[in-house]
């Protein structure tokens, strides 16, 4: 049977329906998109890691009793005994909204806080002015187009509520905006997060978790010791899926608790270059090489092989 064939044949047995209606199905919804793309992820994960002469084994996601492993993968080297812990994770998907690289003034702070990740920024020279510069060479909408700064819908409903007498420069900002709708509003902040996404993309994690006396976290992200290893697929700003890891011992600890991983971490940028080929600018935390980032690991923190709660499903369909 061809690909098209096993796909018909498994969509027409698990959904009752057929590949037209599936495909609509999962068009019109986000949440199942997210659900199958962080599916695909993991299971090319298993197979970039699996290449390079590790045992890979899927934890199981719910388990009667104790749950001792918060993580999706544990993985061991060679037949070692030496089993370790590997989470999944991808990059924040709306990172350039939520900093509000949309508008110039935005864009050269964020560069500038965060211009030690950035290959092409000499530290010995004016930083501001370099990024400045680039930003007129590669973003020129910035200086004329695009130079009034845009505030999203709520805020600017808000402000126009309460405006201030005094003139500045965010009330006239504001003028030009309190008749648009959220839609127009929201299609002039895209077009412009477009355009900044085709020179660089911001590679910045979203570590959220849970909180409960079971899993012992104290805040809504990971505690640092619950897995060995955090891989992220970059595919959101890559061209393809690409994966990097760190060992979260080595990462800054949330600062309201030392034992836990804060939510965000500009693990670097993506640039796109003149002739479109990309440039990959990443901080020193993390590795694009997985036995890079297992050879910074503590070996005395391995787990117990025979802990191991391993989910034993047969996810393939052989039939098909």
């Amino acid at each position: 049977m061809t690909i098209f064939q096993q796909l018909e044949q498994f969509v027409k047995t698990t959904f009752k329906t057929t590949v037209a209606i599936f495909l609509d199905a999962l068009r019109l919804s986000p949440n199942a998109q997210g659900y199958v793309s962080g599916s695909v992820t993991e299971l090319l994960l298993k197979q970039h890691i699996e290449k390079q002469g590790y045992l890979v084994e899927r934890i199981k996601e719910k388990w009667e009793g104790t749950k001792l492993h918060h993580g999706d993968f544990y993985f061991t080297k060679n037949n070692a005994q030496d089993c370790f812990v590997l989470e999944s994770k991808g990059v924040k998907s709306n990172s350039e909204k939520w900093h509000k690289l949309f508008n110039r003034h935005s864009l050269i702070q964020f560069l500038y806080d965060n211009h030690g990740v950035i290959n092409w920024v000499n530290k010995n020279e004016d930083i501001e002015r370099q990024i400045i510069e680039w930003i007129d060479k590669n973003l020129p909408k910035f200086k004329d187009e695009y130079s009034t700064t845009l505030y999203e819908y709520e805020e600017v409903q808000r402000y126009a509520k309460n405006r201030p007498k005094k003139e500045t420069d965010k009330s006239r900002a504001i003028d030009l905006l309190k008749d648009y709708s959220r839609e127009q509003i929201g299609d002039m902040i895209a077009e412009r997060l477009k355009y900044v996404q085709s020179r660089v993309g911001v590679l910045e994690t979203h570590l959220v978790s849970g909180t409960s006396e079971r899993n012992e976290r104290t805040q809504a992200t990971p505690r640092k010791d619950e897995f060995h290893v955090l891989a992220v697929d970059i595919f959101l700003r890559f061209p393809e899926h690409k994966f990097l890891f760190a060992n979260p011992q080595l990462l800054d600890s949330s600062g309201s608790n030392e034992a836990h991983l804060k939510q965000n971490y500009i693990m670097g940028f993506v640039f796109t270059n003149d002739d479109e080929t990309i440039t990959l600018s990443l901080s020193d935390d993390w590795f694009d090489q997985f036995d890079d980032v297992v050879d910074s690991l503590d070996k005395t923190t391995f787990i117990n092989p025979n802990d191991k709660q391993v989910d034993v499903r047969d996810v393939i369909y052989d039939e098909f």
